[in-house]
């Protein structure tokens, strides 16, 4: 199997520094936008049977464990809408797109490949954004729109971007913080470094035995 392991920064897989056998590495920087233009630009160069987008993440409230490592099922673009008095709809709320024009479902970028629910990974929704924030009102925001388990600057890229070009893939995230804590004494980087690439040489050898 021809893998792409993919991460916003060599800090998240500090164990994948170079391209291996049947696997390539590639770094896309921060953001939505550096995710979407690296990754397309890459899938139009090589061909792989799976991408794995492998990083960080913040969880809404203290339901994850910090440090544990999860797969989103589905994850969407937690701040592309309008906000107006204190409110926030997206752009499905207020008809700028269809919320189930593909490659949507219900607002939500799916990942229904059968491999998600054959993993042993615990199963998380997620909300992508531009911006991490320790604005409380702006985190219950995004919980009250999505209930979203986690949050990430780069997920909903790769679904949309995977989606449209119909090539399986799956989101690795390990939790390093809770959403809206921005004292990092309270973070947990170091074991989700560790079990994040714990668990992804362990999904890479079980995809590939």
């Amino acid at each position: 199997m021809k893998l792409l392991i993919t991460a916003a920064t060599q800090h998240e897989i500090p164990f994948f520094t170079s391209a291996g056998e049947n696997t390539d590495v590639l770094i896309t920087g921060v953001g939505i936008a550096a995710t979407m233009y690296h990754l397309q630009k890459r899938l139009q160069q090589m061909d792989y049977e799976l991408v794995i987008q492998a990083g960080f993440a913040g969880a809404y409230g203290n339901s994850l464990t910090l440090g544990a490592t999860v797969l989103v099922q589905k994850d969407t673009f937690g701040d592309l809408g309008m906000e107006e008095k204190g409110g926030y709809q997206t752009i499905f709320d207020i008809g700028l797109a269809d919320k189930n024009e593909f490659p949507f479902t219900d607002g939500w970028l799916l990942n229904d490949h059968e491999l998600v629910n054959s993993l042993w990974f615990q199963k998380v929704s997620s909300v992508t954004v531009n911006k991490v924030s320790d604005d409380e009102a702006l985190t219950q925001q995004r919980k009250n729109t999505f209930h979203p388990g986690i949050e990430t600057m780069e997920g909903a890229a790769l679904h949309y971007v995977c989606l449209q070009e119909n090539i399986p893939f799956l989101q690795l995230r390990a939790i390093s913080n809770i959403v809206g804590e921005r004292d990092k004494t309270k973070w947990k980087l170091k074991e989700a470094v560790e079990n994040l690439n714990t668990e992804l040489l362990k999904l890479i050898n079980h995809l590939t035995l």
